[in-house]
């Protein structure tokens, strides 16, 4: 089971090298790693340690935490928001409050995102739109326009 961990961390860097487009040779100069560790790397032979591991990140301009799933370092999760970022970091708030948040800031996205509604106060736009659609400056030239095609 690790070799099969090791070769999708080798396939992933690769991957992530292609999109960037440098070659073995260039990742290896700006990461600080021999051009024969990264190819082994690449090749699913070696391991690489969380060290080597953020010096390629670093080198490919991703995040290390990406590699670290990859690995199978860290467990994937996804990325907080900056709202949960904040509920999380709250001093004040006890362990139990936090969470309750976090579940209701959960059922909102779940709900936004069913109703097709994504990152946006839906009402927001509509509000400032509408008075300045009414303006009297607006109906005006509508209206001499019906009276000359009339």
């Amino acid at each position: 089971m690790a070799s099969s961990k090791v070769g999708s961390i080798g396939e992933y860097i690769r991957e992530q090298r292609t999109r960037a487009k440098i070659s073995l040779r260039q990742l290896a100069d700006v990461s600080g790693i021999s051009n024969p560790y990264l190819s082994q790397i690449e090749r699913g032979l070696r391991k690489p340690s969380a060290e080597i591991l953020q010096q390629i990140a670093k080198g490919l301009r991703i995040s290390a935490e990406a590699l670290y799933v990859q690995a199978g370092i860290l467990e994937d999760r996804e990325a907080d928001t900056d709202v949960q970022a904040a509920v999380r970091a709250d001093l004040v708030l006890t362990e139990r409050q936090k969470q309750v948040l976090l579940d209701i800031y959960a059922s909102f996205l779940k709900e936004n995102e069913a109703g097709g509604v994504l990152g946006a106060e839906p009402d927001a736009p509509a509000e400032t739109a509408e008075p300045e659609q009414t303006g009297p400056e607006q109906a005006g030239p509508e209206h001499k326009g019906k009276e000359e095609v009339g």
